[in-house]
């Protein structure tokens, strides 16, 4: 009989078999490095691109803080500005009161007529003075008549007074106000 030693076969085809398992594990090695690199450089590339996009976004943000900045200002003044007008509207609208009446009864006063008291309630008017003379009293009444602002203008009372010698005609009068408005 003859015998075949078939040990060194299968010792070479161990060595061959384990060459090839660690040719298998370096490329697997090797593949598992290659896939780790390529997803380093791929999260890398995502945070620096999100690092631009947070930078771009502080920036844009600071911008519109000034704006915001600027619009709360602008709002301000607006503020400011509407508060004039209403302080010109009710100064126009109260143009037509005490003012405006004083005006006219100045208009109305002739010469040597004064006034030494007005008194103002509601629509209601009393007024003391005095003048040279009863005609100008009459004259003055005309005139305060005439102006439009008052109406039902009545004499209370004439009497004459004397101040430093001087005589004069003091005189009350009672009168209602045309222009009232609200």
């Amino acid at each position: 009989m003859i015998k075949i030693n078939l040990l060194p076969i299968r010792a070479s085809k161990k060595k061959e078999t384990m060459r090839q398992q660690v040719v298998i594990l370096v490329a697997a090695l090797v593949g598992l490095l290659l896939v780790g690199l390529g997803g380093w450089i791929y999260l890398r590339s995502q945070i620096s691109t999100l690092k631009t996009e947070i930078s771009n976004s502080e920036a844009e943000l600071a911008t519109l803080k000034t704006k915001i900045g600027t619009i709360d200002n602008l709002k301000k003044l607006q503020a400011d500005v509407k508060k004039k007008l209403d302080v010109l509207n009710r100064l126009r609208r109260g143009k037509t009161g005490p003012a405006s009446r004083l005006a006219a009864l100045s208009e109305a006063l002739p010469d040597k007529v004064w006034v030494t008291k007005y008194t103002e309630s509601e629509a209601k008017v009393s007024l003391s003075g005095g003048a040279m003379s009863e005609e100008l009293i009459a004259v003055f009444m005309k005139s305060l008549q005439a102006t439009g602002s008052f109406s039902n203008v009545e004499l209370v009372v004439s009497e004459q007074s004397e101040i430093g010698g001087m005589k004069y005609k003091r005189f009350d009068l009672a009168f209602q106000i045309t222009d009232q408005k609200p």
